[in-house]
């Protein structure tokens, strides 16, 4: 396909607000948002028995004997329904302090002249070709469906009346950027005259704003076509119901054709917390779109009930609907806690840096990420994020266990982390004499999150994994391996082992690519693009999740996932397009990969 048939775009994006504040205008103290250590696990390090050692920051320091971070779940005493966090006292450091050169360390950049801005044409046509032939596939054998389900060549929608447009919807904007104009023509028919949100069941709110409404508001505003805002209005009118809370926290599920919402009873009746939060770049910018401020309010009121509810930078991963309250939980970046900090930085990006709280929770969360998450593995100093996990000790007091677990989902932070730094602006590569000190920790902490993702693809199948596990340094295996995946006989799920096709490194070194026009993140997305066409790719064109990196030949799951189309092929377009594509200060992408555009807003917030 020429080079001209893709959409190269800047798309009447909304200009940033010239009188908006100028980049980074909140990098002063921000320990004024911290509250009462009511929940603060993070500032707070237990006892030697309970495996979780506090970490000190120094140039210098002597090294004590250490405990073990957890390899195994914490066999301890339930943590009651609805506990609450109770003050903890400090403990004596329990493990080896990091010595930090960060003052010394300096980012290597490729020169002004040496960055590269223009596409990789072979690579980029055939990421093109794959989506062809994998849409192919599903129009073929499930056109219409939610999921696709692509060995047996079928579908299934998530409620037995029909489905909502989830792997349709979801691949608009992608098929509108790679200028596939045919399928593009025929979604566009489907969307006007088959799809219909009036399904019954239960689906979730979360996943159907992300996926869906996402997907609409971002095609609408790649194209200026009224058929997307009309259908986004709709949807957005059928979720409302569930932010009708005594906190206004949404329940998990809603039913669309009901419009009413329902807890998640399987997880006392709590909300997750990355999935209550976010909601907001959706329904802010259909706020800005439709001139309804009920759209705004509903997903700013969220905001401020976390705000008030928060002890500590990071939360924990569920919040009660009813109280506001954060509930006795993991706290981590993988599944329902990860989006959650994805999206304060975003919310300060997409409405022009105009709503400096944002930036300033998103800044205080990266700091005690830093301090309290990540970690450093023994044989090649990689560094990997921790979980951190209630339990009670002995006498019934609530004490927190680090594990050493990382999901391929925390990939995400990486590039994150870059993002925050740069907040999109140029130049590229980015000037570091401009930097603080928390940027140069972000930057080195981004950089160093992308190769030890990259290191968790180097498997027998090239593919990463669900979960990686990581060696403690007193671990027999410490000096041998970096990490593993949990195998059944060690009493995990073997589901840890699974690729299912996940976007979270590729969209990491996506950003990366953009932010320095570094060859060597093309070439890291080349090789995972290429395992994932060696083991993933079925005779159809279509994809298949594997069930177990480790294991060749591999044995595959029938499920292409919706964001294979949606984030995974598209971050890989994109990585390998010409760099005005999308370009970042303008365009700020949503937690499914759905591109919404930097505007200034005409609402503004009430979190103070």
């Amino acid at each position: 396909m020429p080079s001209s048939a893709y959409l190269s775009i800047h798309v009447n994006a909304p200009q940033p607000n010239p009188d908006a504040p100028a980049a980074n205008p909140t990098r002063s103290s921000i320990s004024h948002l911290r509250q009462p250590l009511a929940h603060d696990v993070l500032a707070l390090q237990m006892a030697a028995d309970n495996g979780v050692r506090e970490r000190k920051r120094a140039a210098s320091v002597t090294k004590t004997p250490a405990s073990p971070i957890s390899q195994q779940e914490p066999v301890a005493a339930p943590v009651a329904e609805g506990d609450e966090l109770g003050y903890l006292t400090p403990k004596p450091a329990q493990r080896p302090l990091r010595v930090d050169d960060l003052a010394s360390w300096e980012p290597r950049f490729p020169s002004p002249e040496e960055a590269i801005t223009t596409a990789d044409v072979e690579k980029r046509d055939a990421i093109v070709r794959a989506f062809k032939e994998a849409w192919a596939g599903y129009e073929t054998d499930a056109f219409g469906s939610d999921e696709y389900h692509p060995i047996s060549h079928t579908g299934s929608n998530l409620s037995s009346d029909g489905g909502i447009g989830y792997m349709i919807v979801d691949s608009l904007d992608t098929m509108v950027l790679m200028g596939l104009n045919d399928e593009y023509a025929r979604a566009r028919e489907w969307v006007d005259n088959g799809l219909s949100f009036d399904r019954g069941g239960k689906q979730n709110v979360f996943e159907v704003t992300i996926r869906v409404l996402g997907g609409l508001l971002s095609t609408y505003a790649l194209t200026q076509d009224a058929l997307y805002l009309r259908r986004a209005e709709e949807l957005a009118s059928r979720l409302l119901p569930a932010f009708d809370t005594p906190s206004g926290v949404p329940l998990t599920n809603i039913d669309l054709k009901e419009r009413k919402g329902y807890a998640d009873v399987d997880n006392s009746r709590m909300s997750g917390t990355a999935e209550a939060t976010t909601l907001q770049l959706e329904f802010k910018y259909l706020a800005e779109l439709t001139g309804e401020e009920e759209w705004w309010t509903v997903v700013e009121r969220v905001m401020g009930v976390v705000k008030r509810a928060m002890r500590s930078n990071v939360v924990p991963i569920f919040i009660s609907p009813d109280t506001g309250e954060f509930h006795v939980s993991q706290v981590r970046l993988g599944s329902r806690g990860d989006s959650y900090y994805e999206y304060l930085l975003k919310q300060y990006l997409q409405t022009g840096r105009t709503e400096p709280i944002y930036r300033q929770m998103y800044e205080a969360a990266m700091t005690e990420i830093d301090q309290y998450l990540i970690h450093k593995t023994v044989k090649s100093n990689l560094t990997f994020t921790a979980e951190m996990h209630p339990y009670r000790g002995p006498n019934g007091e609530l004490n927190w266990r680090l594990m050493a677990k990382q999901d391929h989902l925390a990939c995400f932070l990486a590039g994150s982390l870059l993002l925050g730094v740069t907040e999109g602006q140029p130049p590229v590569p980015p000037d570091p004499s401009t930097w603080t000190t928390e940027d140069k920790r972000d930057w080195r902490n981004g950089e160093e999150l992308i190769k030890t993702c990259m290191a968790t693809h180097e498997t027998a199948t090239g593919l990463a994994p669900e979960i990686a596990m990581f060696y403690d340094i007193n671990h027999p295996k410490a000096q041998e391996s970096d990490w593993y995946v949990k195998r059944a006989q060690d009493g995990s799920a073997i589901l840890d082992g699974r690729y299912i096709l996940r976007p979270e490194t590729i969209e990491s070194l996506f950003l990366a690519f953009r932010l320095t026009g570094d060859q060597k993140y093309r070439d890291y997305g080349w090789q995972i693009f290429q395992a994932i066409e060696k083991h993933c790719r079925l005779p159809s064109g279509a994809y298949a999740a594997v069930k177990d990196v480790e294991t060749l030949p591999v044995e595959l799951e029938d499920k292409m996932e919706t964001f294979m189309m949606s984030e995974t092929l598209k971050y890989l377009f994109l990585l390998f397009s010409d760099v005005d594509v999308l370009p970042l200060n303008e365009w700020v992408f949503n937690t499914e990969a759905h591109p919404l555009p930097v505007f200034s807003p005409s609402f503004k917030t009430g979190i103070v």
